[in-house]
């Protein structure tokens, strides 16, 4: 089968498409052709060697979307030709955190395609468990586009920050994946939204989704402006993927006893915190991994209902993976970039 692998790290001419042994299926294992794989920022990272986790070669991707080709022996519940979706990460199964539904806490979890092989490729055996039935009407691109980005999100708000109706939540870079997702769950359940951009274009979509109020980074003060929204009051959640460059701006934006809520650093990871701010304000710093299998079943009912919809900006062939990565690290999209074996 064809498949992107990376034998060193390094900038997008280290992805290689070529051609890779078919992946054999266990008797406990269903076989997915894919049909359409979803970017993340973890697969800039994963190839540039920042994560750490990789052993070389490598296959990156975290997230896929295919139809069901075989099925071993002890598979029950699915049927060759069935149109499914893979949830991205790898966890033991068996472990006190895994049997108590709390996978992302598993000592052995990771997100596909960083601490094991991931979905680039034609072929994916993944464990049924990790597998999820998608609807006739729901194409392969939005699929793939779902199931990192939406679980993420909806630890953080849900599960992480316990969002409740009324609230104000900021939500830094609306036009990535976990932005997009952020916003529409935070409007799912009657929030206040306010969002971030680099760009006009990407606020007036932002707002199409349902984000009440819009801030140009570029030209605006985050804090500034979420003080002026807000009357002086302040936020009750800010949802924070961005790290270093937007940190202090987002713990200042935060109203007393708020909650910031973290699951990434793309700007870098080393943030400082005056503590005295942080006790007298009852402020609430709380990190976010990814999500468990039962929020992802939970996200999904809300896609496949038509309440959250994912947003596809671009797609490539996945032979033409270097040039998706490029697209990817300028960062001028709104929404997904989708690669289709």
């Amino acid at each position: 089968m064809k498949a992107v692998r990376i034998h060193q790290f390094g900038g997008p001419e280290v992805l290689m498409y070529e051609d890779v042994p078919d992946s054999q299926v266990r008797k406990d294992q269903v076989l997915v052709r894919v049909r359409a794989c979803s970017l993340n920022h973890l697969d800039l990272w994963v190839r540039k060697g920042v994560t750490k986790e990789v052993k070389l070669p490598h296959i990156p991707g975290s997230d896929a979307a295919g139809e069901i080709v075989e099925m071993g022996e002890y598979i029950t519940g699915f049927k060759t030709g069935q149109r499914v979706l893979v949830a991205p990460m790898h966890y033991c199964g068996h472990c006190e955190k895994c049997v108590a539904g709390v996978q992302n806490q598993c000592r052995a979890f990771t997100v596909l395609g960083n601490g094991v092989d991931g979905v680039d490729c034609e072929l994916f055996a993944a464990p049924a468990d990790n597998v999820i039935p998608i609807p006739d009407s729901f194409d392969f691109n939005r699929a793939a586009s779902v199931p990192l980005v939406f679980v993420t999100a909806w630890h953080m708000l849900v599960g992480r920050a316990a969002i409740r109706p009324g609230q104000t939540v900021l939500v830094l870079g609306a036009g990535s994946g976990v932005g997009i997702a952020a916003i529409q769950i935070a409007k799912m359940y009657h929030c206040r939204v306010i969002t971030t951009a680099g760009d006009e274009t990407k606020l007036a979509k932002a707002r199409e989704l349902g984000a009440d109020f819009g801030i140009n980074h570029y030209q605006q003060k985050i804090s500034d402006e979420v003080r002026k929204i807000t009357n002086k009051e302040g936020c009750d959640i800010v949802v924070e993927h961005v790290g270093a460059a937007t940190w202090d701006e987002s713990v200042k934006s935060l109203k007393t006893g708020g909650t910031l809520v973290t699951c990434g650093a793309t700007t870098g990871s080393n943030v400082g915190i005056e503590l005295r701010h942080l006790f007298a304000r009852q402020l609430s710093i709380r990190g976010s991994y990814m999500g468990t299998m039962g929020e992802l079943h939970e996200v999904l009912k809300h896609v496949f209902a038509g309440r959250l919809e994912p947003v596809v900006d671009r797609t490539f062939p996945l032979s033409e993976i270097r040039a998706a990565h490029e697209y990817l690290e300028k960062s001028q999209m709104f929404g997904k970039v989708v690669v289709n074996p």
